[in-house]
């Protein structure tokens, strides 16, 4: 065999498909044939996917048991064309047996040469009425030639019967057999050359092979074709040879010459084999392998033999393609951050494949190039023109010549064709735009020209800045891209290095957004920049963004000066130039037509005188002959009549379902389709292999189209074709939008069969068309012949599924040698679209919204900003059932964007940190959880959050910004219990959100043909007032249409002028106060009028009863009068004692009593029962300290909670009994700006003047929990249905669910920073202590703290015995002994001046070591000291057989006896100078104890005999820090240090050093005990960001498990948090403790170790979650005072 060889260069056509051509003798291949198609090219196909993103495709001319349908010698020559020109690598595979195989009739002879034939053949006398009938004279062809007449068949469905194939397969034999024996008189008489009668004689095979092979360059040969060569000795057996010789007759006297000059098929294949081939493998390195074998001369070639050899083939053909293809340079892979750098090079092809169109010079050019030259023109250039006269032609032509039409400077041209990119939304084309910008006037400008400004981010030229610029925009909004844009194009071209923009398509953009694009330029343009756009003639009206302000005055526009851009008028090409071009069509394809054909075409191109009108005429054309019969209905008029001409012709040729349907998956694509897609739909297609199966009788379970049948079916529509590159795949799209519109009218014309299309290709790139089982049977109604008298007959067949060649539509493919595998994109661009195009939105939804392996396969293509467009996007919102899920889950996404950008390979772990501590409130989400740790299993490793910590800030589900003026502001909002939020903005605008999953729209209202502009708003219950600048008021009711009332008094009182302050809405009643006014208008709904009732002062505020039939009146002088409102009587006033305005009133109706809250925060109680006395004063409170005005209140009927909030304090009262339950003063500096109650009332969330978060408050500890972003400084808080919304000033609104900030705000945490975790041996429960009295007990099942022991002091240390009996702590100097299980302080011990506690590995002993005094063992039963060590040791441990207590001391490494407290051993080495630096007993070693010394020597201790051994002296580089080291319990590996960003261990088993890299600073290291892993947290350092990244979670710490026994880093979690300490338990968990009192568990998946990841399950804890976090937890006391006190 020979070697792989080094890796070569990718293929000249970059393709990214492997294309092979199948060489081979049709008659002597079948079985190989077969089983290279069932076993080697589908196997071929998963390798090639799923490791090198190639697709392959077998071109096999002879798939087909039809010999009719085989493709004839011309369309063979251009499959190997193609193949050569498109693959990937190899392009051939031939097969030589042997058999040499019959040689194919020549398609057409010129007259001169077949005039030879027949005047040499009736000189000898052979009869040519065969040969003459056969063939018939063309003149058009070029050069004249007699052609082989078709075959003529009653349809390509009609049964051919075995007998008349018998019959056609003899004459065919006979016709080849006399003209090769022509042939061979015509060489014996000399008049025609050996070399030129060969090519009568040779086989397909030899054709083949020789047009593949023969005078090619050196690169078509080396590692891109292979050729197997078969020989077989003794093939005929015995029999066979009898019968043969039997057969042999005298031949007659003509016959005998042609046999003297007529080569036999072993000769050919002699010449073949020993002469053309061996030739090769000499001057091009072909690479020919033979096979020789031997039969028995008795049975000869047998069938069992055949199929060894086949077997054996399959087994070296797939082995030497692999090898092959391999050998080729793999793909580019799909970084985010490459991603529109490499749209930018599609685009680039796209217009060179587009400029190759350009036939026909158009007067227009002159105009663009003139207007490309001009200087100083500020306007831009607009191509228009009717349909399909080539402006996107003419715009990518002009494109390529731009460089030679300024010689005397460097362009920048930068082209994009809207409507043919892979995103049309304006988003996309933006971010585009500025990178290509960007990255393009980096590579080409020079160091003088880059702009000074530096601190402008849109001006910076380094390259790093631009490729995170063109990551993602999920974090910039449309505005802002706009001004990035306008940024760069004004600082960015200069007189040197010019910018040509060429925008084709905005007019078809997606939603009209075309003009929103033309508007973020600058205006007028810079005057290096020159913008060239096309526009359709009857879509002009994007034109109307171009302003006649924007261009100054040069600029005008054929005629006019006042359009703001210059236009150019693309009309019809010249008819003679048409002419022209067509017929240059026809010659290069060898045609031409007769005069009389051409006067016909000429009065064609007079009526339509377009580009691909004579394209498609070249098309007619060429299929006519000389004697053809064309008349002028032959030739369709139009470009549509052409189109579908042209389909009609290819149905006739291929058969009308294969042809139907391929146009039609080819027309609902959305980006196009590469050819083994479209052969792969084709062959799941029910239509189309019905039809198959009507034409061929043997049909099988696994049956599909040939390759050949598509292949030549894209041959005769490669003219019409554009094959482009998108996301690195070739696809063919159509050359114009008007085959779409043609096939879309023949083939798609209701809305059934467009769905039934999108359905079968989302089917396809699901996998479900090629997946288990889903192939769905075949039920076929097979018709009889046309001369029999046989019912028609229906019959099933049963489909296997599609083999792997369509199996193979992962998101991401991954291979054995590659970790992060490759993105399927062709399956993330298409699923989407047509799963929503054929109402899959369920599937659409949770398949792939809702999907982890979707947003992995996202995120990875650096399509995160595309993402979260889809997430938040409000098409198909009303099919959808889970907007506020797919929000959160965009949301997340964007806040951690920078992160995923530069790291996509933690998604999971940053999407299971984020959601965990959210389950409960949105449990859709638990499917995407399990998603996460489905995955990590089938991985085999990684790291699972089993306890997430608590959450910093809760992500908000919608963040929205409404496209207004840039200095607008808000001046007033309210919003609706319905959740419909309204912005009044100071220009007069009226801005609404009706909720989740929508956008902010403007409101549009006129009156007497004017716009209204609106002055105010205000909201109740289900009411919204408006007031507009012309004191009109409108009321909306939001639970109905969007009618709005105008609210008008019928008596024109000028009561109503004044601004409406307030009102109150209760059924179809609406109760309003005014500003300044003391009066109450009550307008009916109902019947629209209006009442007034007078009170004594200012109204300020009002309350009505449930039942609508009172009202309380709250005023200015701290009166409150009370209404029946049915009969609008005065029923009564009241006063508060300090005569302060009333700002609010509270009723509780099931008591009667109102509550008023005054403008100071004072609240008075009235009892209110009685309606004929006035109201009875039941308390009057008053809050002392400073008396400001209140700025808010928020009452909870629910849990009987007022909030009170002013600018010093937040108050809370409870309404049960009016007594005020707390007060929060605001941080020292900061004032409250506003305050509202969370939805459960344990947390108040509080806005904080020049703050730019939202802040949570703890309403029982008072601490501040949570801060919730923002992206503008917020102006004020709303809680609107289950919402929070924060309005910012400039109106931008961000929402936060009320559920998910309770959850988050009442996540368990202590106090203050974890200091120390202990773990239980089952790792069940663990104890966390952060310095306070507290320590908590957590149980990982529930996630949750459930008991807390308390002590009279901070604790300072925590120790748990290892049978988990008894917890000691060590708080204020005193040791406390507990019971874990009852939670009892069985002991109190003072006196004891300890600074640590040890427990002994038996749990019998407790140790209390004193830096001051001296040490005492004691019993934990009960405190009785057992002895005393005087001497302070450092570092202090327990043996592990409980006998000694093992520490340093000055510089020594001394052992104490645990039963009498003497030194009874003594560490000391050969080198008295030695110091101990460090030491480590061994658990599963107990006699022994690992030592470290100052020199670097390693040392094992054998304590009780003293003996020592020395095992390794570490280099000078290499150090050990005492604080980080560490050794596992079986002394296998040992910590030494962690520094220079490094983890450096000892391997002791092996006696070698190593370290591995981390990505920053380690903070915290451990090392497993049972030395399987090594856990550490580490902070990014600025070479792993992003240039200039600002992102606050990219810098957060990064916890990172590796598996000691091979190096592999078993996983990685972001911290969100900073963490203050690390402990792994042998439970495969590590426990990290946070600054903010957290606790995180992460659970560590192995297969390599154990299978098994441990997962809190929260499934039956609904109960226990629903009571209030603050009393779950059961709290131990203390002993009073200490029970035993020591000496």
């Amino acid at each position: 065999m020979r070697s792989r060889g080094k890796r070569m260069d990718r293929s000249p056509s970059n393709s990214t498909c492997v294309k092979l051509y199948l060489c081979s003798n049709p008659e002597d291949s079948m079985v190989e044939r077969r089983a290279l198609r069932e076993s080697v090219f589908p196997q071929l196909r998963e390798h090639c996917r799923k490791t090198l993103g190639l697709d392959v495709r077998v071109i096999d001319p002879f798939e087909s048991s039809d010999p009719s349908h085989w493709p004839d010698e011309n369309t063979r020559r251009q499959l190997i064309k193609e193949c050569r020109k498109r693959s990937a690598g190899p392009f051939l595979l031939a097969l030589v047996g042997h058999q040499y195989g019959a040689a194919s009739l020549p398609a057409q002879v010129e007259v001169s040469e077949y005039q030879l034939l027949l005047q040499e053949s009736q000189r000898a006398g052979v009869s040519t009425k065969e040969l003459e009938r056969e063939y018939q004279r063309d003149e058009n062809t070029i050069p004249p030639s007699y052609c082989l007449r078709p075959r003529h068949t009653c349809c390509p469905q009609a049964e051919v019967k075995e007998e008349e194939e018998r019959r056609m397969k003899a004459e065919k034999a006979e016709l080849r057999k006399q003209l090769q024996t022509t042939v061979g008189l015509c060489v014996h008489e000399g008049v025609l050359s050996p070399e030129r009668a060969h090519s009568y004689y040779r086989s397909a095979l030899d054709a083949d092979l020789r047009f593949a092979l023969d005078n090619r360059p050196r690169n078509d040969f080396i590692r891109r074709c292979l050729v197997y060569v078969h020989r077989v000795s003794d093939a005929k057996g015995e029999t066979e040879k009898r019968q043969r010789k039997s057969q042999l007759e005298p031949q007659p006297e003509a016959a005998a010459v042609d046999l003297r000059t007529t080569p036999t098929d072993s000769q050919l294949l002699s010449e073949l084999c020993d002469d053309f081939l061996p030739g090769l493998i000499t001057s091009s390195q072909l690479q020919v392998y033979t096979t020789d074998t031997q039969c028995d001369c008795r049975h000869g070639y047998t069938t069992a033999r055949r199929r060894g050899y086949a077997e054996s083939l399959c087994q070296q053909v797939y082995s030497d393609l692999v090898g092959l293809i391999d050998s080729w340079s793999t793909l580019e892979g799909c970084e985010g951050s490459q991603l529109l750098a490499r749209e930018q090079e599609e685009q680039e092809k796209l217009c060179d494949s587009l400029s190759r169109l350009y036939d026909v010079i158009r007067p227009e050019e002159a105009k663009v190039r003139a207007f490309v030259e001009q200087s100083g023109q500020q306007c831009p250039l607009v191509v228009t023109g009717g349909p399909c006269t080539g402006k996107t032609v003419l715009l990518a032509h002009c494109a390529q010549q731009i460089k030679s039409w300024l010689p005397d400077c460097d362009p920048v041209v930068i082209t994009y064709f809207c409507k043919l990119s892979i995103n049309p939304s304006p988003r996309h084309l933006l971010s585009s735009l500025c990178c290509q910008i960007g990255v393009r006037y980096h590579s080409e400008s020079s160091s003088e020209q880059n702009p000074s400004n530096m601190d402008d981010l849109s001006c910076v030229t380094d390259l790093r800045d631009f490729n995170s610029n063109c990551s993602s925009t999920s974090n910039v909004c449309l505005s802002e891209l706009k001004e990035r844009l306008s940024s760069l194009l004004t600082c960015m071209p200069s007189t040197k290095q010019p910018l040509v923009l060429i925008l084709d398509g905005l007019d078809h953009m997606e939603k009209d957004l075309g003009p929103h694009i033309l508007e973020s330029l600058p205006s007028p343009l810079p005057p290096s920049v020159k913008l060239i756009l096309t526009v359709s003639s009857n879509r002009q009206r994007v034109l109307q963004a171009i302003k006649p302000r924007r261009s100054p005055p040069q600029c005008v526009s054929e005629g006019s000066e006042e359009s703001g851009y210059v236009r150019v008028q693309l009309a019809s090409v010249d008819r003679k130039q048409c002419a022209k071009m067509l017929a240059s069509l026809l010659s290069s394809s060898g045609r031409r037509v007769t005069s009389g054909q051409q006067a016909l075409v000429n009065q064609a191109l007079t009526s339509c005188c377009l580009t691909l009108y004579a394209r498609l005429l070249h098309l007619h054309a060429s299929l006519w002959h000389s004697d053809s019969d064309v008349t002028e209905s032959s030739l369709p008029a139009g470009v549509h009549s052409s189109i579908s001409a042209l389909l009609d012709h290819l149905e006739q040729k291929h058969g009308s379902s294969i042809v139907a349907r391929a146009v039609s998956y080819l027309t609902l694509s959305r980006t196009g389709l590469t050819e083994v897609e479209l052969a792969d739909l084709l062959s799941g297609d029910h239509k189309v292999l019905t039809e198959y199966v009507q034409q061929h009788e043997s049909t099988s379970s696994n049956m599909r189209v040939p390759q050949i049948d598509v292949e030549t079916l894209l041959l005769d529509l490669r003219r019409f074709l554009i094959r482009r590159t998108v996301a690195g795949s070739h696809v063919l799209f159509w050359v114009s939008r008007h085959f779409k519109l043609v096939v879309a009218k023949r083939c798609l014309g209701t809305r059934e069969v467009r769905r039934e299309i999108h359905s079968a290709m989302a089917d396809y790139f699901s996998g479900r068309l090629a997946c288990g089982g889903s192939a769905k049977p075949l039920l076929v109604k097979q018709k009889p012949g046309p001369n029999t008298d046989i019912e028609p007959m229906e019959f099933c067949i049963d489909r296997e599924p599609l083999s792997v060649e369509a199996n193979g539509q992962s998101f991401v493919f991954s291979s054995s040698f590659k970790e992060v595998g490759r993105v399927n994109l062709r399956k993330v661009f298409e699923l989407p679209y047509h799963l929503q195009q054929s109402d899959q939105f369920e599937e659409l939804e949770h398949g792939l919204l809702m999907s982890l392996r979707f947003h992995q396969a996202m995120v990875r293509a650096g399509l995160l900003g595309d993402l979260v467009a889809m997430l938040e996007s409000e098409e198909g919102s009303s099919h959808f059932c889970f907007p506020r899920e797919r929000a959160l889950l965009a949301s997340i996404l964007k806040s951690y964007a920078c992160l995923l950008q530069s790291s996509p390979l933690h998604l999971p772990s940053v999407m299971e940190t984020s959601l965990l501590p959210y389950l409960e409130v949105f449990p859709d989400l638990q499917g995407y959880t399990r998603e996460i740790r489905q995955e990590r299993r089938r991985r085999g490793s990684g790291l699972g959050v089993s306890l997430c910590p608590a959450p910093l800030s809760v992500p908000s589900i919608q963040c929205l910004a409404f496209d207004a003026k840039k200095d607008a502001s808000v001046r007033e909002v309210a919003g609706t219990e319905f959740g419909i939020v309204a912005e009044i903005m100071d220009d007069g605008a009226a801005l609404i959100w009706k909720g989740s999953g929508c956008d902010v729209v403007k409101l549009l209202l006129s009156c007497e043909q004017k716009e209204l502009t609106f002055a105010g708003v205000k909201s109740s219950g289900h009411f919204l007032l408006f007031s507009t600048q012309c004191d009109k008021l409108l009321l909306w009711d939001v639970t109905g249409p969007e009618m709005f009332l105008q609210v008008k008094d019928q008596e024109s009182s000028p009561k109503t002028a004044n601004k409406v302050e307030g009102f109150v809405a209760h059924q179809k009643r609406v109760f309003m106060w005014w500003k300044g006014e003391s009066f109450v208008s009550v307008f009916d709904v109902s019947n629209e009028t209006l009442t007034h009732f007078q009170c004594q002062s200012c109204v300020t505020c009002l309350v009505c009863s449930s039942n609508g039939f009172y009202m309380y009146c709250g005023q200015e002088e701290g009166t409150v009068s009370i209404f029946d409102t049915n009969t609008g009587s005065f029923l009564g006033i009241c006063s508060n004692s300090n005569h302060n305005a009333i700002t609010s009133m509270i009723l509780c109706e099931d008591r009667w009593e109102m509550a008023c809250v005054d403008r100071t925060g004072s609240v008075s109680l009235w009892d209110v029962a009685s309606k004929i006395n006035p109201p009875r004063l039941v308390t009057e409170s008053f809050i002392g300290g400073e008396s400001n005005d209140i700025l808010n209140i928020d009452y909870s009927h629910k849990i009987s909670t007022l909030l009170v909030c002013q600018s010093h304090q937040v108050a809370l009262w409870d309404s049960c009994d009016w007594e005020l339950w707390d007060q929060f003063l605001a941080p020292r500096g900061r004032a409250f700006t506003q305050a509202v109650l969370s939805q459960d009332g344990h947390l108040f969330l509080a806005l904080l003047d020049a703050c730019p978060f939202v802040l949570v408050w703890m309403v029982s500890t008072g601490e501040c929990v949570l801060s919730l972003e923002t992206n503008k400084q917020p102006r004020t808080l709303l809680k609107v249905s289950s919402d929070v919304v924060c309005v910012a000033h400039d109106g931008c609104l961000t929402v936060w669910d009320s559920g998910a900030i309770d959850a988050a705000g009442t996540a368990p945490k202590m106090g203050r920073g974890v200091k120390e975790v202990v773990v239980e041996r089952t790792g069940e429960r663990f104890y966390t202590s952060d310095g306070s009295e507290t320590v908590w007990r957590w149980r990982l099942e529930t996630g949750l703290p459930h008991a807390n022991f308390l002590h009279d002091g901070p604790v300072e240390k925590l120790c748990l015995s290892p049978d988990n009996i008894h917890l000691v702590t060590l708080s204020a100097g005193e040791i406390y002994v507990w019971q874990t299980e009852s939670g009892q302080n069985i002991l109190r011990v003072s006196g004891s001046r300890a600074t640590d506690v040890l427990i002994t590995p038996n749990s019998k002993f407790g140790i209390s070591i004193s830096g001051r005094g001296s040490s005492r063992v004691w019993k934990l039963a009960h405190g009785s000291i057992v002895c005393t060590i005087h001497p302070y040791l450092s570092d202090a441990k327990v043996s592990p057989a409980s006998t000694f207590l093992i520490g340093r001391r000055r510089g020594d490494l001394l052992a104490a006896s645990l039963w009498s407290g003497s030194i009874s051993k003594r560490f000391s080495s050969a080198e008295s100078s030695e110091h101990v630096v460090a030491f480590h007993t061994l658990s599963e070693h107990p006699d022994f104890v690992v030592v470290m010394v100052d020199s670097g020597s390693v040392y094992t201790w054998k304590v009780a005999e003293e003996t020592l051994c020395k095992h390794f002296q570490l280099p000078y580089r290499f150090h050990c820090q005492p604080a980080d080291f560490q050794v596992s319990s079986d002394g296998s590996y040992a910590l030494l240090s962690t520094d220079n960003e490094a983890i450096n261990l000892l391997d002791l088993s092996q006696v070698r050093l190593w370290s591995f890299k981390a990505e920053g600073p380690v903070i915290k290291a451990y090392l497993d005990k049972t030395g399987r892993y090594a856990a550490y947290i580490y902070h990014p350092t600025a070479a792993t960001l992003e240039k200039n990244c600002v992102c606050y979670l990219q810098a957060r710490a990064v916890l990172t498990v590796v598996r000691l026994a091979d190096g592999e880093r078993i996983g990685s979690v972001c911290l969100a948090k900073n963490p203050l300490t690390l402990v792994v338990c042998e439970q495969q968990r590590a426990f990290v403790g946070f600054e903010d009192g957290s606790v995180g568990v992460y659970s560590i998946l192995d297969v390599m170790i154990n299978g098994e990841e441990s997962v809190r399950c929260r499934e039956n804890l609904s109960g226990w979650l629903k009571r209030c976090p603050f009393d779950r937890a059961f709290s131990w006391l203390p002993q009073a005072t200490p029970n035993i006190t020591w000496p």
